[in-house]
């Protein structure tokens, strides 16, 4: 189905204010909402999906109009709360759309953290009492037209609705182009990091293609993969994988290779991190200023002092680099520095259409990890 004519359809249920977080399933969808209004006050890229609900209930407090939250299958975990204890009929009966992309699809290939989220997506839906349509790549526009139709009732009725999006559902003539100046490519960074780690130096990767990035660049220096922890899912959640290893292997230097929506997603983290004082802890965000893996809708990165606020939330140092020069310089400080630590690297949005996946299954991963972490 074109994205016009979803959008127009999905108008007549009086939406006119879209937040969420990007998906690669619904990038027609997001791109269709950058073309149109960019990011401004009728569409807001949320720091995470429970983030949009609030965002979202706000909007229908302040006009009485419902508004759309798009996210990936993933984000409804971080969505239930608000779900459940703030749009309820049984609480404020707030109504909202949702756009949910659906990865790891029953019966279609896909990567390993999507699997079981798939699996449950709709019993999900139906747990949270959110009546539902699975729209498809031959989903016509009178279904469509029907499915908004249940969608009115449900809003009458102080409830919730959402759209299930299958992969190929959506499309979009126009493809949008995200770019920034920055000179190195995330994948040129991540080669520099761990040009310059020490042997026993333990590393837990953010979700997406940093992480593959780093299983090629291992694989192009004729390296093992025990030393990375590959976050394959949990997005936003590297950090706390990583202090939780730090608080334990203190005699060992952990770093953290996150993105930077990643660490937006759930920023608090970062004052924990603060707070609790690893010595042995190193926190490279990867700032490109989108969310680049699934399709690159700007985030806020761009916008903020990452630096100036880990800085706050009292970590003991904190650089900004952005060329290959200032990045070999933070890497040789921090060998004399006890963390926290932060160091910002902003590079551009480019990444090889051929990347290539993990070969090893997650619990490989972790058994080759935890391994190294014993020192086995």
């Amino acid at each position: 189905m074109n994205i016009t004519d979803f959008m127009s359809e999905i108008q007549t249920l009086g939406v006119d204010y879209f937040t969420g977080v990007p998906d690669s399933q619904l990038k027609a969808l997001c791109d269709h909402l950058m073309d149109r209004f960019g990011i401004c006050e009728q569409h807001v890229v949320a720091a995470n999906e429970g983030a949009a609900v609030g965002l979202a209930a706000g909007h229908y407090l302040a006009t009485g109009k419902p508004a759309m939250v798009y996210m990936q299958n993933s984000g409804i975990g971080n969505a239930v709360n608000p779900i459940c204890s703030l749009l309820n009929d049984k609480v404020y009966a707030i109504p909202v759309l949702f756009v949910i992309g659906w990865r790891g699809e029953p019966g279609v290939h896909d990567e390993p953290q999507h699997v079981f989220q798939g699996e449950i997506t709709c019993k999900l839906l139906d747990c949270l009492d959110i009546a539902h349509v699975v729209l498809t790549p031959e989903s016509t526009a009178e279904e469509l037209k029907a499915a908004m139709g249940e969608a009115q009732k449900a809003f009458a009725d102080g409830k919730c609705y959402a759209v299930v999006v299958k992969k190929g559902a959506l499309k979009n003539d126009k493809k949008m182009v995200y770019q920034n100046d920055c000179p190195l490519s995330r994948e040129e960074t991540v080669k520099l990091i761990i040009s310059q780690a020490k042997n026993d130096d333990i590393f837990v990767s953010t979700t997406g293609k940093l992480s593959r990035e780093l299983f090629e660049a291992r694989e192009a220096r004729g390296e093992g993969h025990e030393k990375d922890f590959l976050t394959v899912g949990s997005m936003g959640h590297s950090c706390m994988i990583a202090l939780g290893i730090a608080q334990q292997k203190k005699e060992r230097r952990v770093f953290c290779l996150d993105g930077d929506g990643a660490a937006l997603m759930h920023l608090g983290s970062l004052a924990v991190l603060g707070a609790n004082q690893p010595k042995n802890f190193y926190h490279v965000v990867i700032n490109n200023g989108a969310h680049e893996t699934v399709g690159g809708v700007p985030t806020v990165a761009s916008k903020i002092d990452l630096p100036a606020a880990a800085k706050a939330f009292g970590y003991q140092h904190v650089f900004t680099a952005r060329t290959e020069q200032e990045i070999l310089g933070a890497l040789s400080e921090c060998k004399n520095l006890e963390g926290p630590v932060l160091i910002e690297i902003k590079t551009n949005l480019l990444s090889r259409a051929d990347l290539g996946r993990p070969t090893t299954t997650p619990i490989q991963n972790k058994e080759a990890f935890m391994s190294f972490v014993e020192g086995k």
